[in-house]
């Protein structure tokens, strides 16, 4: 067959038509193992479901292969629900259906949003990492976005919160505690009385208020807002609860 007739014969160019969408089929297909920057449909092909692929995650728009961990992160995995998408915000809250699997930390206290970013540390530490997710951590140009500036601004501040709060702590010895099936809890000072104590940076850490058990000697038992237990004696150095 003639040059000529090749390229004006229909069947010769469906041929080559379909050889050129095969090559661009398995080029775009193929994983690229260089940093890339995907979109979220991009990133939901590598959710363990083809075998071919790699399984990736991301975590605060940080994108990493996890396929070493293909018993957990495949289909039908334990953490199979974290393959494909950035669910952020699961990684604290636990939530792993619907509106759960989210990378929206909107409402997190400082000390889940630490928690999270060691969450990422730990996946910088043990994973490979791939790439960025383009949307709310890092921008089309794969420069971080204000967002993620915001939560790793909030993430230090719990940090520091923390510390704070472990110094200060430090000052009021905390009680010893023991718990069994049998006779539930107890809580004892070897030196001073139990008394509840409120945590005041707790707030600013989990946006709760919570209390702890402390130690007090006679001296400081007039101290404002120490709380006996209940059904515990003032006196007493032991404590059910």
């Amino acid at each position: 067959m003639s040059l000529k007739t090749l390229a004006t014969s229909p069947l010769s160019g469906i041929t080559v038509l379909v050889v050129v969408l095969a090559f661009l089929l398995r080029f775009y297909t193929k994983f690229d193992t260089a940093e890339r920057l995907f979109s979220g449909e991009e990133l939901a092909l590598f959710n363990g479901s083809d075998q071919g692929l790699p399984i990736l995650l991301g975590i605060l728009g940080s994108v990493f292969d996890v396929t070493k961990g293909n018993s957990h992160y495949g289909s039908g995995g334990g953490y199979n629900h974290f393959a494909g998408r950035d669910a952020s915000r699961a990684f604290v809250s636990g939530n792993f259906t619907g509106d759960g699997l989210t990378d929206s930390l909107r409402g997190l206290s400082s000390i889940e949003v630490k928690s999270i970013v060691e969450w990422r540390d730990f996946y910088h530490k043990s994973y490979k990492y791939v790439g960025k997710l383009v949307g709310r951590y890092y921008d089309s140009q794969g420069n971080p976005t204000k967002y993620l500036k915001g939560v790793e601004t909030k993430a230090a501040r719990g940090a520091q919160l923390l510390e704070k709060q472990k110094i200060e702590e430090a000052k009021q010895p905390s009680c010893n505690s023991r718990w069994s099936q049998d006779e539930g809890g107890e809580v004892w000072c070897d030196i001073g009385y139990p008394r509840l104590v409120q945590r005041p940076l707790e707030i600013a850490l989990t946006g709760k208020m919570s209390k702890r058990c402390a130690c007090f000697e006679d001296s400081q038992l007039d101290q404002p807002g120490l709380e006996v237990y209940e059904g515990c004696e003032r006196r007493a150095t032991k404590c059910k609860v």
